[in-house]
């Protein structure tokens, strides 16, 4: 399902993508849909490959995606892709999300998804 339009411009699903990436990484967990999540997939793999890399380049890179949300009171996405996130996978060559399956939702029949950090 290589770069899936989900029913939106371009610019839109930029954004969504950002605020679901941005999510994953602060909560390490979401439920959204199926498609999505397959989106959401890669992006998220490129942004922790980005943090395992760790240089400013990288920093800035991710910085350019995420979005500047905080994460409680701590710290934002950022800052816990390189501090927390990223080091947890050091040893790992890909493969950082999970997608369990939920079944429809209630309205329109979507298929359900959780994915989380592995």
């Amino acid at each position: 399902m290589a770069n899936a339009k989900l029913g939106r411009t371009t610019d839109q699903r930029m954004a969504l993508l950002r605020n679901l990436a941005t999510d994953l990484i602060i909560h390490e967990r979401i439920e959204t849909t199926e498609a999505k999540a397959k989106e959401l997939r890669s992006v998220v793999d490129k942004m922790i490959t980005l943090g395992k890399r760790g240089d400013l380049h990288a920093r800035r890179q991710a910085a350019s995606f995420l979005r500047r949300v905080e994460a409680g009171e701590e710290q934002d996405a950022l800052q816990k892709l390189f501090s927390d996130v990223a080091p947890r996978y050091e040893d790992r060559q890909g493969g950082y999300t999970r997608i369990l399956k939920l079944g429809p939702r209630r309205g329109d029949g979507a298929k359900m998804v959780i994915i989380e950090l592995v």
